[in-house]
């Protein structure tokens, strides 16, 4: 894992009794998937493993949408979608991913594919 607990919740609020752990687990395996080392330095890695790893938290822990202080009221963020652009961390994540991998990754989610496809050219000209 490239980002640890403390610099997620340097960025997020978080409940001390959830464990960021399985979120930065799942973001690790898609950074490590989607973005490559060859665009990226370790630096740039771990920004974006720290944001998507944020995003990751607010599926379990819903941010507040609004608040209301008189009748106590709250209402939270839910959004049918699963895309990273659900969340202002997950945004993020995407634009520090320049290369567009996770990008790629959300427009696949939403049309529901999830193969890339390619062609490799092995003959001569």
């Amino acid at each position: 894992m490239r980002t640890t607990s403390v610099a997620v919740a340097l960025i997020i609020e978080v409940d001390a009794t959830i464990s960021l752990t399985p979120f930065i687990e799942t973001a690790n395996a898609l950074v490590t998937e989607h973005c490559s080392t060859d665009d990226y330095d370790a630096t740039r890695l771990e920004l974006i493993e720290r944001w998507l790893s944020a995003h990751m938290y607010t599926i379990r822990d819903m941010r507040a949408e609004s608040e209301k202080i008189d009748t106590a009221s709250q209402k939270k963020q839910s959004a049918v979608d699963i895309g990273f652009d659900t969340s202002h961390y997950g945004q993020m994540a995407m634009r520090l991913d320049t290369a567009g991998g996770l990008s790629q990754l959300n427009q696949q989610m939403k049309k529901g594919t999830s193969q890339i496809v390619s062609a490799t050219w092995l003959g001569t000209e």
